[in-house]
């Protein structure tokens, strides 16, 4: 890790710490799942359904004809509107992991935005609406912002390229942050990153992974494949065919992960994958580590898989004082994303 002379000016909670709320975008773009966009809505009720037991759910709406939509659909689910608020706020995608800012906290333990420039993953070109969502969150929650720039350009960021354990560590992939295929920002070495997630996120350590898996369309995000549980505790994703192309992509990062000097102390959690799932001839990132950790509750994905039963035991032995509730992803995964790529957690 490289030394600095800058001060580190922000802290990022764990996912784990208490929150206040949940931020998510109520589903509305048809070509994000071909031919199964009727079944999202539902899947994304029955996700807010359990996340509003436990605390508030800001849901980013398009119109107010959407919005007496989405009102009916939790209303089957029986949600608590009283732990619900709709905020009207038009949006490309739903994947508010990666285009909501990032909340983090100063040395006086006040909430920032911190504000990266999203371009929809260096893939798509309708992402205008997603990079804007700060102005109108800016308005309506009053939080100051913060927008990260390296020789006077804004830097590009994904939240769900990055993974803390809120005591100075941080993991990410070089596929996704130093590679030249959908590259995010041209001419950007680890030095670079490590400068802004000291700064901005007070990443003293960062372990650097080498891939992500097969079928994700972000090209390396680590939310898929690595996740931190607690402070010294962390789920790395485990393919056990070896003919599967994910075997050897997953064994070097846990390789790498086993060898960190400087956190020694690091319990490693093996979570195995799913079989390899396609949907009309295209393999899709189906994994149980893009699960999503609210106050009173951790909500993995499945998918119909012979894993389901095993994964959700090992949650469950590691999540004691919350209630594992699967979700079943196995058509939510068609828009290459599930649960915590459609969740960004505001710390309490």
């Amino acid at each position: 890790m490289t030394k600095f002379s800058i001060p580190k000016s922000f802290r990022m909670p764990a996912e784990w710490e208490k929150q206040k709320s949940t931020w998510l975008a109520w589903p509305h773009n048809k070509k994000d799942w071909p031919n199964r966009f009727h079944f999202i809505p539902e899947i994304f009720a029955e996700i807010i359904f359990y996340i509003a037991k436990g605390q508030m759910v800001n849901i980013l709406i398009d119109s107010q004809s959407l919005k007496k939509k989405a009102i009916l659909i939790l209303k089957d689910f029986k949600v608590n509107f009283s732990n619900i608020r709709f905020i009207f706020c038009k949006t490309d995608r739903v994947w508010l992991r990666d285009s909501f800012p990032i909340f983090v906290k100063n040395e006086k333990n006040k909430k920032i935005l911190i504000n990266w420039r999203f371009n929809s993953w260096a893939k798509y070109k309708n992402f205008k609406r997603d990079n804007s969502i700060i102005n109108k969150i800016k308005h309506f929650s009053k939080f100051s912002s913060v927008s990260p720039t390296l020789d006077r350009k804004k830097v590009v960021l994904e939240g769900g390229a990055i993974d803390v354990n809120g005591k100075g560590a941080l993991i990410a992939t070089e596929e996704c942050l130093l590679g030249k295929v959908q590259q995010r920002n041209p001419g950007f070495k680890k030095k670079d990153y490590e400068r802004l997630f000291y700064k901005y996120f007070g990443a003293q350590h960062v372990i650097w992974l080498k891939r992500g898996i097969v079928g994700d369309d972000t090209h390396g995000h680590v939310d898929d494949i690595a996740r931190f549980v607690s402070q010294d505790k962390i789920f790395l994703a485990h393919e056990k065919n070896k003919k599967d192309i994910n075997y050897k992509i997953l064994k070097n990062n846990f390789n790498i992960v086993k060898k960190q000097d400087h956190l020694k102390n690091l319990k490693i959690i093996k979570i195995p994958m799913p079989k390899a799932k396609y949907i009309d001839g295209t393999r899709v990132p189906a994994t149980y580590l893009n699960f999503y950790i609210a106050n009173k509750a951790v909500l993995v994905p499945i998918f119909n898989d012979k894993n389901d039963r095993l994964v959700l035991k090992i949650f469950k032995k590691h999540f004691k004082s919350r209630k594992i509730i699967p979700i079943d992803c196995t058509i939510l995964i068609w828009g290459y994303g599930a649960i915590h790529c459609m969740t960004q957690q505001e710390p309490r």
